[in-house]
């Protein structure tokens, strides 16, 4: 492709500070964009960046809420980051939150254990069912070759309906009024939170330790490396004999098992109990993808990928109260963030290059001849 004396050329391996680059202007124009529609609200574009900061990073409270909604997306996130590796585009994660966050309820309200082993049980219970719940779009992917993006997405559907029905029926609390919920969990089963605040940092550790296990996982284990390769050049991944099957479902069982994990420390650190699905996750499944794009697919990079729309999902509630906008300003935030990440991959693959201007047809002996 020619344009004005230049053409367009594949790019090789972009080097990470030009990727860092590009995806920084990306952010930026999205947040631009969100300047604009501040101001055709009739809100300046600045005041309010100014009071979102103040009343967030610039707040311990609001700041403690920010590292809050980070969490769910730290650990949906370094899971669909996983999984791209591979080449699996997990959409499900929302679902298997979900999952995760019923498994810990169950255990919470009707398995009689202690307080000291009953959190690492809901823990453990919450990943399993995560990962679980990503099993059939696995098997269908590697045995029958079903597109994961639709299985994956509808399981969230599933994992909603199966919350709605529980909180409607068997699992429905006593002291429900108006809303469906179940019981509270005992006292000793809630997990410990910073201060007076909402943070629970257990299952924070527990992502940043996870994004740490798989950046390591990923570059010095055998499993790693099989999990690149197959994503790299599954031919490649074929001829070396590595086990589709095994390794995907692995694969599967960790990258939809850390969205379970989010799922119990929204259930067990904030809300206490089981209740509506759309209020155990404000789209922290969903929003993890725009996480995993922003890492691109480092686990290290979805800390502060997540810690970023972290920064969002809280603004929200500024936005609203302190600003008077509506709620869902946030899903236009995200929305904005991931269609300039998208827009902005050509830059990525592709650069302009000056055409010299001696540069002439190549002739061939034949057409000499003729």
């Amino acid at each position: 492709m020619t344009l004005l004396g230049y053409k367009l050329e594949s790019r090789a391996k972009p080097s990470a500070a030009f990727t860092f680059v590009v995806t920084l202007g990306a952010i930026a124009v999205a947040l631009v964009i969100t300047g604009i529609l501040f101001a055709i609200f009739g809100v300046n574009p600045f005041a309010a960046y100014k009071e979102i900061l103040e009343k967030t990073v610039f707040s311990f409270r609001g700041f403690t809420e920010v590292i809050r909604r980070m969490i769910p997306l730290l650990l949906c996130g370094v899971g669909i980051a996983l999984a791209m590796k591979a080449k699996f585009w997990n959409i499900g994660a929302e679902g298997q939150l979900l999952a995760g966050a019923t498994a810990a309820a169950g255990f919470a309200l009707f398995v009689p254990l202690p307080g000291a082993v009953m959190i690492p049980a809901m823990f453990l219970a919450g990943f399993i069912a995560g990962g679980l719940w990503g099993f059939l779009p696995a098997i269908l992917k590697v045995r029958l070759g079903v597109n994961e993006i639709i299985t994956t997405l509808m399981m969230n559907y599933i994992a909603l309906y199966v919350v709605r029905w529980l909180i409607n029926g068997p699992w429905k609390g006593s002291g429900a009024r108006g809303f469906p919920e179940t019981d509270r969990f005992a006292r000793e089963f809630y997990l410990p939170t910073l201060a007076t605040t909402r943070l629970h940092y257990p299952t924070l550790l527990l992502g940043i330790l996870l994004a740490l296990f798989i950046f390591f996982m990923l570059r010095r284990m055998k499993l790693g490396v099989d999990i690149r390769i197959m994503g790299e050049s599954p031919d490649a991944a074929r001829y070396a004999g590595i086990n589709f099957f095994s390794t995907t479902m692995f694969l599967v069982l960790l990258s939809a098992g850390a969205a379970g994990l989010a799922g119990v420390g929204e259930v067990a650190g904030i809300h206490r109990k089981l209740l509506e699905p759309t209020s155990i996750s404000l789209g922290y499944g969903y929003t993890g993808i725009i996480v995993a794009l922003l890492s691109r697919g480092n686990p290290l990079g979805t800390i502060p990928a997540a810690l970023f729309l972290g920064l969002i999902f809280a603004s929200g509630d500024v936005m609203k109260a302190g600003l008077g906008l509506p709620t869902q300003m946030v899903d236009v935030i995200n929305g904005l963030v991931l269609l300039c990440i998208i827009c902005a991959e050509p830059l990525l693959r592709y650069r302009f290059v000056k055409q010299s201007k001696n540069s002439a047809p190549v002739t061939t002996p034949e057409k000499e001849l003729a």
